[in-house]
């Protein structure tokens, strides 16, 4: 079943989708097309994967997404790059299930995932979105005990302790008992992400997966790097998935395995970073000169030239 969504959330996402069909200095993209949607979609998915085929969103005569490949293995980190408009928000909320697209699916763990069906994957997936709001003047232990509402019916036999481990990996146990009304704003983003993972701390028996929205936007430059080198190694110790949505391409080179760039909707390209993130691909679609610097562990980072 297909669902066709019109609420504000997506006329706001349609009031900022860019149309760069007037830098006339650009060269034209080749662009990533993916085989002809009626294809394959009987073909069953990997178990053990979260995989999207074909997607396409459209809201009235725009496409926000056009027929998009997606497949991530437990253990690895994805990363969702693009300018703003470019629709990597939408193709977030397509793979954690929370809008269904016009056209193609989504599997996770081998199982179509529908805006309907999310309470049966709540143990082994969790979002976190780009804005997130505290409603009540609870104490940072609180809101991080939220993440484990979906095993209230089997609980763990250390759900304290899970709760504490979740802030000292996202460095917040020390604010455990402080209001997180009287947090600022970083303190706050990294209090939800130890939510998150609370929600899905204990290993079970399919593959678990984070999905996460500009989760560095908030932050200073050393706690962006904290956080993603912890998802990282969190990812690799625990074998969770997970996908974020980045802005900073030099993050993405330096803590991620794989990366898919949008433009317009569309693919432009997907692969390990290293290959992806070309001076040629950046100024194409980000319209602003790039030049590759290798950092001192190897490690490629991209300065930013004056646009003309």
């Amino acid at each position: 079943m297909h669902y066709r969504l019109r609420g504000p959330e997506w006329r706001s996402a349609l009031e900022h989708h860019s149309d760069a069909s007037g830098a006339g200095w650009l060269q034209e993209i080749p662009v990533l097309e993916s085989e002809d949607c009626r294809l394959g979609q009987t073909d069953a998915p990997p178990a053990d994967q979260l995989v999207a085929r074909c997607v396409c969103v459209q809201i009235g005569g725009a496409s926000l997404l056009h027929g998009v490949d997606f497949s991530l293995a437990p253990g690895e980190v994805g990363a969702i790059l693009g300018p703003n408009g470019a629709g990597k928000s939408t193709l977030l909320s397509v793979l954690a299930g929370l809008r269904a697209p016009t056209q193609g699916a989504v599997w996770l763990n081998g199982q179509a995932l529908q805006p309907s069906n999310l309470a049966a994957f709540a143990a082994v997936r969790a979002v976190l979105p780009q804005h997130t709001q505290v409603a009540f003047d609870f104490r940072v232990r609180d809101v991080v005990a939220l993440g484990r509402y979906p095993h209230r019916l089997n609980p763990s036999t250390d759900e304290a302790g899970i709760v504490e481990a979740a802030m000292a990996l996202t460095n917040v146990l020390a604010l455990a008992e402080r209001s997180v009304s009287n947090l600022s704003g970083g303190e706050r983003a990294r209090v939800q992400l130890a939510r998150v993972l609370a929600q899905i701390w204990t290993a079970t028996t399919a593959p678990r997966w984070l999905l996460v929205d500009e989760p560095t936007a908030a932050l200073d430059l050393h706690h962006q790097h904290q956080t993603l080198r912890t998802l990282r190694r969190w990812s690799r110790d625990s074998g969770v998935g997970v996908v974020a949505v980045l802005h900073d391409l030099n993050l993405a080179l330096r803590y991620v395995d794989q990366v898919w760039v949008l433009d317009g909707g569309r693919l432009q390209a997907q692969g390990p970073p290293e290959q992806v993130l070309t001076p040629a691909l950046v100024q194409r679609v980000w319209r602003v000169p790039v030049s590759a610097v290798p950092d001192a562990d190897g490690v490629a980072q991209l300065l930013v030239g004056a646009t003309p």
